[in-house]
């Protein structure tokens, strides 16, 4: 070893010799890369920091005090219970009294705690009651606080035994990594529960406090479990585990509400799945009804479902759009200008039990997210879309309808609609080229596919509103459509703000109107419910118009959201 210096380590500290360490060195490495590298090494400023450090933990273990004694807890006592038998000045009773204190004991505690190294905690003693010939069993301790302990148990329809059924992610259990999936209970708090419900083992453990003492007998424990990648579901309806009879443990679900993001942590159990609401700060996961139970159950509710709706009244959420100009239908025949394609695939239904989707931000030069407005007829949809228009004419447009019907005198092809044959229209209709078409007075209208893609081509936001069967149509990872529900305020708001709005009641060609009328009224709430109830889960935004201004707002705020932040969208919208 060549000579560093002339000086020893006890006349030098360490921090000082890492300091000349690198030119000390330099004349014997002849690589510039080496001595690069010891130069960058040795005077990083981490390494002399932990230098440093060590430095002074070396100084004070070198001036490190001794304990006196280890008892000076029971010194105490004796010293107090002394000084009580004494006349009693005011300095005694001082004195008695601070070291009768709570935290004057406790502290006195730590120190004998302290002074005696007895760090390690106290195990609880074997049983000596147990059989030689019984199976090898654990003796666990948890510490209980106010989270539960995070594990459910069911009886074994065939031994009886109590078993632990799961472990839920996140808790109490999960975390000491003690009782696992398939353990057998013998015993809590040193009571046999051998001959015991799951029920009456549920409240011994409810009722007691502190440390719980487990006896279990450990189950097989697979060799390699399997990892499962990090799964997000958008919930479609709500839940309630307090109203679920059917859940293994109630304290053990995880409320829920229609649109919330769960975060699956193991699907292990086909029946109940567990999960975490995504934002949640509680790490603890809890049960919710997997996908498969939850299809299993709206099958079972559906048929009634469908017959409410098929005796609410076929008004087709009040007929025409505007976007058509196409006329309202006369109330007395209760027929519609303008008949919807409908979708076949939906109303036979995919039933709304959860979603797998992902973060989606757009990216610059990406297409814009198609934005779509679903409501009943006389909510204000058309008056919502010529504000976003005349608020930005070149950031958002709307699509050019097709009709078969013959081109006026004052009308342009391709501006008012797009003019085609009978023939070619109704090709494009067996070629499934609109997304919704209808026939008036022998005439066909619709909105194609086509005339959408047209203005995201653009580089615009396509404002679209539709019949909400339709919304099926849309959803892909082409138009990624951005749904906006527009409902109406309660009735009482409507008599008040719509007194003097009309509503379109006459034919295309002439624009006529009318007053709302109370029946008016009623078939918008109505409709609105009946939307909301079958077709909210595919809804993004709901936004409630009682004053079009602030309503207005609210969706061009939203909007802008849409383009600049993150969402959630279906998983295989970005998988294309």
């Amino acid at each position: 070893m060549p000579a560093l210096s002339t000086r020893t380590g006890s006349e030098i500290g360490l921090y000082e010799l890492l300091s000349v360490l690198p030119s000390q060195l330099q004349p014997h490495v002849e690589s510039a890369d080496d001595r690069s590298f010891l130069h960058a090494m040795f005077g990083e400023r981490s390494l002399h920091s932990l230098v440093k450090i060590y430095e002074k933990l070396q100084c004070y273990e070198d001036r490190a005090v001794t304990p006196v004694l280890d008892s000076a807890g029971s010194l105490a006592q004796d010293l107090t219970e002394e000084l009580q038998g004494r006349s009693a000045s005011n300095e005694i009773r001082e004195l008695v009294g601070l070291l009768s204190k709570p935290h004057i004991k406790s502290l006195l505690s730590v120190h004998d705690t302290v002074a005696r190294k007895g760090y390690d905690p106290e195990l609880p003693p074997l049983p000596d009651d147990i059989d030689d010939e019984e199976d090898s069993v654990k003796i666990i301790r948890l510490v209980k606080n106010k989270e539960p302990l995070g594990a459910t148990i069911k009886k074994d329809e065939h031994s009886g035994a109590i078993i632990v059924a799961r472990i839920m992610r996140g808790g109490a259990a999960d975390r000491s990594g003690l009782i696992n999936v398939g353990d057998e209970l013998k015993e809590v708090n040193g009571i046999p529960v051998d001959d015991k419900k799951p029920e009456e083992i549920i409240r011994i453990l409810s009722q007691s406090q502190g440390a719980i003492t487990f006896k279990v007998v450990p189950g097989f424990k697979e060799e390699a479990q399997s990892k499962e990648p990090k799964m997000f579901m958008k919930a479609l309806f709500d839940y309630n585990p307090a109203e679920d009879k059917a859940i293994p443990c109630k304290e053990a679900g995880l409320a829920f509400m229609k649109g919330d993001i769960l975060q699956v942590m193991s699907q292990d159990d086909a029946t109940w799945w567990q999960a975490r609401l995504e934002g949640d700060g509680n790490p603890r996961a809890g049960l919710i009804p997997s996908k498969q139970l939850q299809e299993r159950r709206l099958a079972t509710w559906r048929p009634m479902t469908v017959t409410t709706l098929q005796r609410t009244p076929s008004k087709r959420f009040s007929g025409l759009r505007r976007s058509f100009r196409l006329s309202r239908r006369d109330k007395k025949t209760n027929k519609s200008m303008y008949e919807c394609k409908r979708s076949e695939q939906y109303d036979t239904a995919d039933v709304p039990t959860y979603e797998e989707v992902t973060a989606y931000r757009r990216k610059h030069g990406d297409r814009h997210r198609l934005v779509v407005l679903v409501g009943p007829t006389g909510v204000g949809l058309n008056e919502l879309k010529r504000k976003l228009l005349i608020s930005d004419p070149q950031h958002f447009s709307v699509t050019i309808p097709h009709t078969s019907r013959s081109k006026r005198h004052q009308e342009s092809d391709g501006v008012e609609y797009h003019f085609i044959s009978k023939h070619l229209f109704e090709a494009d209709i067996q070629n499934k080229k609109f997304i919704e078409h209808g026939e008036y007075k022998g005439n066909y209208y619709g909105t194609s596919i086509d005339s959408v893609r047209s203005v995201l081509s653009k580089n615009k936001v396509c404002l679209l509103d539709i019949q909400p069967h339709t919304l099926k149509h849309l959803r892909t990872a082409e138009f990624k459509p951005y749904v906006v529900f527009v409902k109406p305020p309660p009735i009482e708001r409507l008599r008040e703000t719509r007194k003097s709005a009309k509503v379109i009641s006459g034919k295309d060609d002439k624009n006529l109107s009318k007053s709302f009328s109370e029946e008016d009224f009623q078939e918008m709430i109505t409709t609105a419910q009946m939307i909301e109830d079958q077709y909210g889960h595919l809804f993004e935004k709901v936004i409630v118009n009682d004053d079009l201004t602030i309503a207005f707002n609210e969706l061009k705020q939203a909007l802008r959201k849409v383009e600049t932040e993150a969402h959630w969208v279906p998983v295989n919208w970005t998988h294309s």
